[in-house]
């Protein structure tokens, strides 16, 4: 199945470099002011989602749910849900992270979300990409010289980090010490994690 990619509001300077990440296949989902991200992107929408408080309601024949001001989900979290429902399970979030912490802070959660139902998932913004270290070794190559693995999620046990400046065997990261920030891909190498119990937030960093 294509894989789904979910826009939401927050800035994007670095167009170019979320383009390039993108596929002519992509099921692309645009939330709420997130719409404004399609034409520098180049990209049209599959699917609409939002109450359109920040945004105008466009007048277009392309899906559009149109949500209650007042209700639990944000818009981004609804839109998640709905490509779930449909069937998606890859997924690649763009426009999420932003100046509003509580709602970058949700929506990393999304993350966690997707990965306990057995979803691939990332966060891309103009720095960084993000994704959840679980069941599977996640790598990270030249491209990406810096690399911190964060505990947003109980405590994670049985750390491997090999490849890396600061290499881990065996080791245990809690979330009240965040000790994983800022870890360098040694020249030439692959960077590899993995863990046996728990979850990491692993942010690849393209630069310092």
């Amino acid at each position: 199945m294509r894989r789904c990619v979910i826009a939401g509001g927050a800035e994007i300077g670095d167009y170019q470099r979320i383009r390039s990440f993108l596929r002519k296949d992509d099921w692309m989902v645009f939330c709420d002011s997130g719409l404004r991200h399609a034409e520098p992107l180049g990209v049209r929408p599959d699917l609409i989602v939002g109450d359109f408080d920040s945004h105008d309601r466009p007048e277009t024949d392309t899906e559009t749910i149109v949500l209650p001001r007042e209700k639990d989900d944000t818009d981004t979290v609804y839109a998640v849900k709905e490509a779930v429902r449909r069937g998606y399970g890859d997924f690649l979030l763009i426009g999420v992270v932003g100046a509003r912490f509580d709602h970058t802070f949700g929506n990393i959660s999304l993350l966690l979300y997707l990965d306990s139902l057995g979803k691939r998932a990332k966060i891309l913004d103009d720095y960084s990409e993000m994704e959840i270290v679980s069941g599977r070794e996640a790598e990270i190559d030249g491209s990406y010289p810096f690399f911190s693995l964060l505990n947003i999620s109980g405590t994670a046990r049985g750390i491997r980090i090999t490849g890396a400046k600061y290499p881990l065997e065996n080791a245990e990261i809690r979330s009240e010490y965040q000790y994983g920030i800022s870890n360098e891909v040694l020249p030439g190498e692959t960077a590899r994690v993995s863990l046996r119990e728990g979850k990491l937030l692993l942010v690849k960093c393209i630069r310092g």
